[in-house]
C-alpha cells in the first residue's frame, strides 16, 4: 500500500493573481511544504527569453523539491512559451504531449506521463482545457479516446488540472465512459459524511443541474460502488474570492484519504487560481 499526496495547480506562469508581482520563490516555498509527491501544473512556462528568474519554471521547481519532470509546451511566443508539467518523486518512465489545440488563439496539450509507484505502472495526465465550451468537447473525447487506446482498465489513472468546466458538464462522462471519479467524491473532508445506494447513479448525477444546465449550490458525488453523497463543488478561481468550480482531480484504481482546496495565505499571493491536494491510497 503506497499513500500518493496529488497537487494539482494552475501556477499563472509564476506570477500573482494581479500579474504585477513574480511569486515563484513562494510557489517553491508552499510546494516544498505541502511535500506533494505528484504535481499536476498548467500555465507553466518553459522559457521565457526577457526575465531569466522565471524561466524553466519546471525545471527551478522539480529541482528546489528533488523531483522529476516532464513538460508539454503548448503555447509558443517570440520571447516564451508555456504548457503542463508533471513532477514527480517517483520514475517517470514516459511522456507524450498530445496537441489537442481547437483554433489557433487557445494552444491546448494533454501531457501524459506513465510513472512507477512500487512497481506498479500509474497514468498520470495533465490537462488545461479550453475556455470555449465546443473546444471543450472536442478536447475531453480527445481526451477519452487516448485513455482508451493507451491506458489499460486495470491500471490507475489520474487526471488532473484546469478543465475550464465551472458548469460540471464533463463529470457525468467521465463517470460512464472512463469509470473515473473527482477525489471530493470520496473525500471525508465533505460538509455531508451521509452515503446513498443508488440504483440509478447517472439520474442522480443529473439531478445536480438546473433545466438550463447550471450546477446547483450542492450536486451528487459518486462512488467506486454506486454510493453517492451531496457535497458542494469546491471553487477554486478567482484565488480571492473563489467562485468558479475549474480545476478538478479524478482518478481511478485508488482509494481517496482525504481532498480539500487551499485558500489563504500563502495561495492567495501565487496564482490566480486556488490549488487542490489529495491523498490517494494505492492498494
Amino acid at each position: 500500500m503506497s499513500i500518493v499526496r496529488v497537487v494539482s495547480y494552475n501556477i499563472h506562469k509564476g506570477r500573482s493573481a494581479t500579474g504585477n508581482r513574480e511569486s515563484l520563490a513562494d510557489l517553491r516555498l508552499g510546494l516544498y511544504n505541502l511535500s506533494p509527491d505528484l504535481l499536476f501544473l498548467q500555465e507553466v512556462q518553459g522559457r521565457n527569453e526577457l526575465r531569466g528568474s522565471l524561466d524553466a519554471q519546471h525545471e527551478s521547481l522539480a529541482a528546489a523539491l528533488s523531483m522529476q519532470t516532464a513538460y508539454g509546451c503548448n503555447a509558443v511566443r517570440q520571447h516564451t512559451d508555456h504548457g503542463n508539467a508533471l513532477l514527480s518523486r517517483y520514475p517517470i518512465l514516459q511522456y507524450e504531449n498530445q496537441d489537442v489545440s481547437d483554433h489557433r488563439l487557445e494552444q491546448r496539450g494533454l501531457l501524459h506521463g506513465v510513472v512507477e509507484i512500487d512497481g506498479q505502472a500509474v497514468h498520470c495526465i495533465v490537462v488545461h482545457l479550453g475556455l470555449f465550451a465546443g473546444g471543450r468537447a472536442r478536447q475531453t473525447q480527445a481526451l477519452v479516446q487516448r485513455i482508451k487506446d493507451l491506458v489499460p482498465s486495470d491500471e490507475p489513472l489520474i487526471i488532473a488540472g484546469d478543465f475550464n468546466d465551472w458548469s460540471n458538464k464533463l463529470a457525468p462522462l467521465f463517470v460512464e465512459q472512463l469509470n473515473l471519479y473527482e477525489v471530493f467524491s470520496f473525500s471525508p473532508d465533505g460538509l455531508d459524511r451521509k452515503r446513498f445506494a443508488l440504483k440509478q447513479p447517472m439520474q442522480w448525477l443529473r439531478q445536480g443541474f438546473t433545466n438550463d444546465g447550471k450546477v446547483k449550490a450542492a450536486m451528487p458525488e459518486l462512488g467506486a460502488n454506486g454510493a453517492a453523497r451531496m457535497t458542494p463543488p469546491p471553487r477554486t478561481f478567482p484565488v480571492i474570492f473563489p467562485w468558479l468550480r475549474l480545476d478538478r482531480i479524478y482518478q481511478r484504481g485508488f482509494a481517496v484519504r482525504s481532498a480539500r482546496v487551499l485558500h489563504g495565505s500563502p495561495w492567495k499571493q501565487i496564482s490566480d487560481h486556488a490549488p487542490i491536494v489529495a491523498e490517494l491510497e494505492l492498494p
